[in-house]
């Protein structure tokens, strides 16, 4: 049974090299939300393809595309989405088909019905390969264990807000990974519901191993802002986190060879390079810090937005 409600919908999809699959998932989102009131807010995350080209031959009135002026990355493709949606309740997915648009009615049944602020996607038997597993597992694991929130998939795109909640989150950074966080932070009310995913469809999947050590890096700022302020560290973090890592195994080391084996360890080297990494760990970590709030601090000051838009077209017209 459909949901009937005169709310406006606006799906919001970051697209980067999709143009052989964002006109087959416009089909799909007609089909889905047939009877709704909806539009479909594509931004184009600078693509070196002809995704512009294809969604502007559609002209699709419910097609509304916002075309960035460079690569942000898909925190800030999803934040210049959001800004410009109008819709009630905003729903966000990925543009590479893996998400499937036909459980947007469910989701947004829960939302209205129960009230929920965040309805978001437990994807079940996953279509990715171990590259992208693996990681996802363990950002999953951390994510639980270090913030007390259950959510069994953070990595999932495909989510339902309101528009109270979706307006207020100011993404930065990657911060798209902890989007959910971010919302129950907000003080919403969040329900995880099963939902399908299929193989990509066309083109390459943007994640790899290397991402572990993002999470990790915004996992540590995440903490920092539920206590003091918001904004997340990368490069400083991970930089200062290693760091750290291999001074507390040096020092471990030492303490064994000390307490364990009775060697004199006060003559080695390696004791200054142990206590040297984890002092300047701690430093890169605590600049990650200020140099982010100083960032925020000059957006938010100046009413600035972190990403230019170079022009937006509904049906395939300039507005």
């Amino acid at each position: 049974m459909q949901l009937h409600t005169d709310a406006l919908l606006s799906i919001v999809v970051p697209l980067y090299n999709e143009e052989e699959n964002v006109a087959l998932l416009t089909e799909k989102i007609h089909e889905s939300l047939e009877g709704y009131q909806y539009q479909i807010v594509y931004v184009d995350d600078f693509s070196l393809d002809n995704t512009k080209a294809v969604v502007n031959a559609m002209n699709d009135p419910r097609v509304h595309l916002v075309a960035l002026k460079k690569n942000y990355g898909q925190s800030l493709a999803l934040a210049a989405g959001i800004d410009y949606a109008q819709g009630e309740y905003i729903i966000t997915m990925d543009g590479d088909l893996q998400n499937d648009p036909s459980d947007i009615p469910q989701m947004l049944r829960y939302a209205v019905e129960g009230d929920y602020d965040v309805v978001t996607g437990i994807r079940q038997k996953r279509k990715d390969s171990l590259a992208k597993k693996i990681p996802s597992k363990i950002a999953n694991f951390m994510v639980r264990r270090v913030t007390k929130l259950d959510i069994k998939d953070n990595g999932c795109a495909l989510k339902v807000f309101t528009r109270d909640i979706a307006k207020d989150l100011n993404l930065y950074g990657e911060m798209h990974r902890f989007i959910t966080l971010l919302a129950h932070l907000e003080g919403g009310r969040i329900k995880q519901v099963p939902v399908k995913h299929h193989a990509r469809n066309a083109g390459v999947s943007k994640y790899g191993l290397e991402r572990v050590f993002k999470v990790v890096a915004d996992m540590m700022l995440l903490l920092f802002i539920r206590k003091y302020f918001q904004r997340p560290i990368h490069l400083f973090g991970i930089f200062g986190v290693l760091l750290i890592l291999l001074g507390v195994l040096i020092n471990v080391y030492l303490f064994i060879l000390k307490f364990g084996f009775a060697e004199d360890i006060g003559t080695r080297p390696l004791l200054i390079f142990g206590m040297m990494f984890i002092l300047g760990g701690i430093q890169l970590f605590t600049i990650g810090i200020v140099m982010e709030l100083l960032i925020r601090t000059y957006y938010e000051s100046q009413k600035k937005r972190p990403y230019r838009i170079k022009n937006i077209t509904v049906g395939g017209t300039s507005s």
